[in-house]
């Protein structure tokens, strides 16, 4: 299995619920590089780059999230991997 790229939107009770805190430190667990961030409708967003195995162990945790969250659907989009993130971030909210 070699690198690919996700982006992926998870819905729900997931925005104060420290979702992206979480995701940020799974996806450091995993080693996976990439970004997450809240969107104006409610949901999370996030980009992700490393192994497919890691990958797939990181989006099946989001399918679930941290205790406080509800997740209703999580949507994913796999892409050619391009290596160009060095660690994984929190993009603040603007």
């Amino acid at each position: 299995m070699g690198n690919t790229q996700v982006i992926m939107t998870v819905t729900g009770t997931v925005q104060g619920v420290s979702f992206r805190k979480h995701t940020r430190r799974m996806a450091e667990e995993l080693q996976v590089t990439g970004w997450v961030r809240n969107r104006d409708d409610g949901s999370v967003e996030g980009c992700f780059e490393g192994l497919r195995s890691n990958i797939e162990a990181l989006l099946a945790w989001c399918s679930v999230g941290p205790e406080r969250a509800r997740v209703e659907s999580i949507t994913r989009e796999f892409h050619t991997f391009t290596g160009r993130f060095a660690d994984f971030r929190i993009i603040a909210d603007k």
